[in-house]
């Protein structure tokens, strides 16, 4: 980072002068009676705001303490709100000398519309780029008052228009396909100006660089558009996941433009990037220079490291989590760089988050690549000197077993030792580490890696053996936007290649994928694929809930069950490239007392378990029957 930029960040303003003192802002922006915690720590910003000095005369509502900090032009209010409160308008009055400032903040009443309402096992997750799905209101599409006025659909590193009003006209779309709950990259607000990455001018279209947590992006219809979303997949019986930030800002949010105190951020004497290793951070060896880097140092230049060990930040950050799920009533919660932040810290989140609203899941991105290290950001079965309460995690591990093993299908690795099937069996034998491994949440890629298609070779056996493992194994599986089309594309060279629109979600697209018309008779193909698994695992709880046995493959041939008092389900997988016959011998532990089986991707009876016909590169799901 250059040194200009440094110094921008660091430096405090000088103390003002005589003003005219006054309040520009107060963060939450409004808070609700009937909370379960009674407090709450108001930040309050403007010129002079930190020298006056506040009462507050609403019943109900006490100013136990006023905070000053470094910067005179910030004050942190602790008000306790007793349960008499009533809804209204509190009104905040500060004083010095002959001056007085008054600001009104509401207090509102909550409402009995669903929230929080968790995600599970029962639901299958749709990952989608808001900027990326579907342009509904094109009037939105850029602002020439905001640091980014560019839109260009034509330039993969613009942003394109699409917003929520358009994820809102494709709900239909999502629950045709299976789809239970809707996870979209950030909507908050993004005011960042293009930055350079790899040579090239780029948008923060992918909603990672947070510069006002209390605004949803008016690119992408704001507030007003996100609540409405909220409601219209609730009314549509889809869920909704918001995505998190709380490692890092982008670096022209308001608050870094007039810092309250130096220690609001990680601050290095020259600009110092994390390392990205997350080893450090559990190794009982590891030098505590190496976890200091891992997790204070910067992700990347335009988006500073926040301090969550100091107490304005983390309530900051606490307080807006709540505010999210409580004004616009999503469900879950994902939380993005979780393994870079203050785990201390997280864990205060959580237990927030989760005292208010006990069925919310939230489940964090650590991008390990083996079962200890992940097992430490969730609840665990280790004794790690520290415990993490995060209920659910996204499973790396799993999937990093799935791709190896759909690489090897059809070669030599693919009855080896270690390679093939044996790859997803050992990811999922080491589910022992977790408390609860089906809270954790599967995935076959996502906007940060390969398309799932490319990896794989742009095989549709193989897409298909992949989606059958994701959608009847354990955890709450997610499928990332086209994956259901057969979207493709590596990350070269950028990331931007795996972000591409999705055809038809604006007006003129050439083609639209979301009718069956619009699609190839290959598209749909997979799409119906995907759909007749996807409702099969939502109508049938064997596939949420049940238990999971699974055999040591042999020969490139991998089984397993999900069983329960309602019912069992087989899964044999051919994992090579020639037809297989499986005696069911081996598998009487399960299979018991079963007499038929129904083929639940082709509707076939069987009347004969025996011995099993695999086709090559195929997985057949069975409900048994007696």
């Amino acid at each position: 980072m250059k040194k200009s930029h440094l110094l921008l960040l660091l430096l405090l303003p000088l103390l003002a002068k005589a003003q005219n003192i006054s309040i520009d802002r107060v963060n939450p922006t409004n808070w609700w009676v009937g909370m379960k915690n009674p407090n709450v720590q108001l930040l309050v910003h403007g010129p002079g705001a930190g020298t006056l000095t506040y009462t507050v005369n609403y019943p109900g509502v006490k100013l136990v303490k006023t905070n000053t900090v470094e910067n005179p032009n910030y004050a942190f209010l602790d008000l306790s709100i007793s349960p008499s409160a009533k809804p209204g308008s509190v009104r905040l009055v500060g004083k010095k000398g002959t001056q007085t400032v008054t600001q009104t903040w509401a207090l509102k009443a909550r409402d009995n519309a669903p929230k929080a309402q968790g995600v599970t096992a029962a639901d299958f997750i749709y990952l989608a780029m808001p900027d990326r799905f579907a342009n509904g209101d094109p009037a939105n599409d850029k602002f020439a008052d905001m640091r980014d006025p560019n839109h260009d659909r034509a330039n993969p590193f613009f942003r394109h228009g699409g917003d929520l009003q358009g994820a809102a006209q494709h709900l239909g779309y999502l629950k045709d396909l299976g789809v239970t709950a809707v996870w979209f990259t950030p909507v908050l607000e993004n005011n960042q100006p293009l930055t350079s990455e790899g040579g090239t001018m780029r948008a923060s279209y992918h909603g990672y660089g947070f510069t006002d947590q209390y605004s949803v992006d008016r690119r992408l219809g704001g507030n007003a558009a996100y609540k409405s979303f909220v409601q219209q997949a609730h009314a549509a019986g889809l869920k909704v996941v918001q995505d998190a930030v709380y490692n890092h800002v982008g670096n022209t949010h308001w608050i870094l433009q007039d810092l309250p105190m130096k220690s609001w951020l990680h601050q290095w004497p020259s600009y110092t990037n994390t390392t990205y290793r997350y080893t450090p951070i559990t190794d009982p060896h590891a030098a505590q220079i190496d976890r200091k880097i891992t997790l204070n140092g910067w992700f990347v230049p335009f988006l500073p490291d926040l301090n969550q060990q100091n107490p304005f930040v983390a309530n900051y950050l606490i307080e807006n989590a709540i505010w999210c799920v409580e004004n616009f009533g999503v469900d879950a919660w994902r939380i993005d760089t979780y393994l870079y932040n203050d785990q201390p810290f997280m864990n205060r989140c959580n237990a927030a988050l989760l005292a208010e609203y006990p069925r919310l899941h939230i489940f964090g991105e650590s991008a390990v690549t083996n079962s200890i290290d992940q097992a430490y950001y969730t609840r665990s079965k280790i004794d790690f000197p520290f415990k993490s309460n995060q209920p659910g995690a996204l499973d790396f591990v799993l999937e990093g077993a799935l791709l190896g093993a759909l690489k090897d299908t059809g070669t030599p690795a693919t009855t080896g030792w270690d390679g093939g099937a044996q790859r997803v069996y050992q990811a999922l034998a080491q589910d022992v580490v977790y408390q609860d491994p089906t809270r954790l949440v599967t995935f076959l890629d996502n906007h940060d890696h390969n398309r799932f298609l490319s990896e794989i070779g742009d095989d549709l056996d193989k897409y298909k053996l992949g989606l059958t493992w994701l959608l009847t194994t354990r955890g709450i599986p997610s499928m990332y936007y086209g994956t259901e089309i057969l979207m493709k594309n590596f990350k070269d060279p950028t990331d931007a290649e795996v972000r591409k629109d999705f055809p038809g979600g604006w007006p003129g697209d050439k083609d639209n994928k979301f009718t069956a018309a619009g699609r190839s008779a290959r598209e749909n193909e997979a799409f119906d694929f995907v759909k007749k698994l996807a409702t099969y695992r939502r109508d049938h709880k064997v596939l949420h809930t049940g238990k999971l046995m699974q055999y040591l493959p042999e020969n490139g041939l991998y089984v397993y069950f999900r069983y329960d008092a309602s019912g069992t389900v087989l899964v044999a997988s051919n994992t090579t490239d020639k037809p297989a016959a499986l005696p069911t011998a081996r598998f009487a532990e399960r299979m018991s007392g079963f007499t038929k089986g129904r083929n639940v991707l082709t509707g076939e009876s069987l009347s004969n378990l025996a011995t099993l016909q695999l086709p090559a590169k195929t997985a057949v799901v069975l409900e048994l029957g007696k």
